[in-house]
């Protein structure tokens, strides 16, 4: 018999509740977290630990202010190919996920192939990456690069199946 408490997602209200608890404070002791909820410290652990091991929570990160680190600069880098070969695609992958400055990179559908968030010191440093790591890749075909004036975090995917 199916838990009538269970979303689509098959999350529990529990299950709910302790992603949001973590989504607002991911720094909590295991402690603090099942006091808030008003649960059983060893039920809040086993649940927390349920929810790594099905993947449903992924990891746990830090999160950094590149003006923080002197990178006060940031753009989103869109990149289209002139040939898609599952190899090329691969390479120009990994490349631009381990170039220096870059925050994240997009492998998307559309007008464009890859959209890459960086920070970097200023201009110069911007025009590097895009020529030093971006169009050197004999399967990009062109780059448009618009300048981050302000970012916000939206409210995520846990607004969505919360009842």
């Amino acid at each position: 018999m199916s838990d009538p408490q269970a979303s689509p997602s098959g999350l529990d209200d529990l299950d709910l509740r302790i992603l949001a608890a973590l989504v607002r404070q991911p720094g909590r002791s295991n402690k603090a977290l099942a006091a808030e909820l008003g649960v059983a410290e060893s039920t809040c652990a086993y649940r927390v630990r349920l929810l790594r091991s099905r993947g449903v929570i992924a990891g746990v990160r830090v999160v950094l202010d590149p003006a923080a680190l002197g990178l006060p600069l940031q753009a989103v880098i869109r990149v289209r190919l002139g040939r898609h070969t599952r190899e090329g695609v691969g390479r120009l992958f990994d490349s631009l996920e381990r170039t220096p400055g870059v925050i994240e990179v997009f492998h998307v559908a559309g007008e464009d192939d890859f959209l890459v968030h960086v920070a970097v010191e200023d201009a110069a440093a911007l025009r590097d990456i895009v020529l030093q790591h971006i169009t050197v890749h004999e399967t990009v075909r062109t780059t448009e690069t618009h300048l981050v004036f302000e970012r916000r975090e939206g409210i995520g995917p846990l607004a969505r199946v919360m009842p």
